[in-house]
């Protein structure tokens, strides 16, 4: 799989800053998990802690789907790996393989991509049905670049921990 990874830009405006920075977190987290087997992306970091990079992609599916699709878009759908809305049973992929996970994440990024690009400004708004508030699409893309960062930074360190690759 070749993966592309592009810088965001240092002069475009807002939309496009926001849009290129998700996806250039998006492609940290793929870059993080290329070239590793199934095994060695279900390595879990700490026993008893289920943390594992499919993990990291499967949560990110879920994060995905939640905030773009059931928010943004108003669809009424159940999380990918859970029907009771638990975001922790994604982490558990000790019976995962990458080709699962990763169908599901990159279906839900093209989703979330496609919602995006719909949406006439940062302005329009959906529906958190958990928490009751209304949220804009600008702080939607702001909370996804905000937990790809910070899952990034747990990718890389066990991406270190499978084979000593770091700086990704």
């Amino acid at each position: 799989m070749t993966i592309e990874r592009i810088g965001p830009p240092l002069t475009g405006d807002e939309r496009e800053t926001l849009r290129a920075f998700l996806d250039f977190h998006r492609a940290t987290l793929a870059l993080s998990c290329d070239g590793l087997s199934d095994e060695e992306l279900r390595r879990q970091s700490m026993p008893p802690s289920t943390l594992s990079l499919l993990g990291l992609v499967r949560h990110m599916a879920e994060v995905e789907r939640a905030w773009f699709r059931r928010i943004m878009d108003g669809e009424d759908i159940p999380l990918v790996w859970s029907e009771t809305g638990d975001f922790q049973q994604a982490y558990d992929a000790r019976s995962s393989t990458r080709a699962e996970a990763f169908d599901a994440w990159e279906r839900e990024v093209e989703h979330a991509q496609r919602i995006e690009r719909a949406a006439a400004s940062l302005d329009v708004t959906g529906h958190n049905v958990r928490s009751g508030e209304t949220v804009s699409l600008r702080l939607v893309m702001l909370h996804l670049i905000h937990e790809y960062a910070r899952h990034n930074g747990h990718a890389d360190l066990l991406r270190e921990g499978v084979d000593g690759t770091v700086g990704v």
